[in-house]
């Protein structure tokens, strides 16, 4: 197979307005390390295999954060619900200020969003580069949902709620 050159500035652009119209949930990937809490948000996550049960994110090779919170031996991983838009602002601000006004919560080193949707507690299984990111295969050791929230949807490049 030829190697392929890079992609020209208009078709990432096109790449990113045309996956764009792909609704994704939004996760906030998050573990303590050194005492502090680490992590990033991620659309790119996704169920992988039931048995055994796996699922995935992709991190962008320019991230802060990834080189971080790879060290942890465990991650959480919250799902926000339709309450919960009010993260994204917090994970917008720099990594050493990103969880200073979130409500957190720990457990076995996993990190996650009080009153998350759903709370997966997973270790990495393996990592494949993937161009500008690197895609981890995720092993799942616990996870939980409260099915009386609605999730929050990314979707044209902004946040969603489901209407009812």
């Amino acid at each position: 197979m030829p190697d392929l050159a890079p992609p020209s500035r208009p078709v990432t652009q096109a790449m990113r307005h045309v996956l764009a119209g792909f609704p994704t949930g939004i996760a906030l990937v998050a573990a303590e390390v050194d005492g502090r809490i680490v992590g990033l948000s991620a659309n790119s996550f996704t169920s992988v295999s039931l048995d055994p049960p796996l699922v995935s994110v992709s991190f962008a090779h320019a991230s802060t954060s990834w080189p971080v919170l790879r060290r942890a031996p465990r991650w959480g991983v919250s799902i926000l619900g339709e309450e919960q838009a009010q993260v994204l602002d917090e994970l917008r601000r720099p990594a050493d200020q990103r969880f200073a006004n979130l409500g957190m919560t720990v457990a076995s080193g996993a990190a996650f969003v009080t009153g998350a949707l759903a709370r997966l507690t997973v270790e990495l299984d393996a990592e494949v580069a993937a161009g500008d990111h690197t895609l981890t295969l995720l092993r799942v050791l616990e996870l939980d949902r409260d099915t009386r929230q609605h999730p929050l949807v990314f979707f044209g490049s902004g946040v969603h709620r489901l209407a009812r």
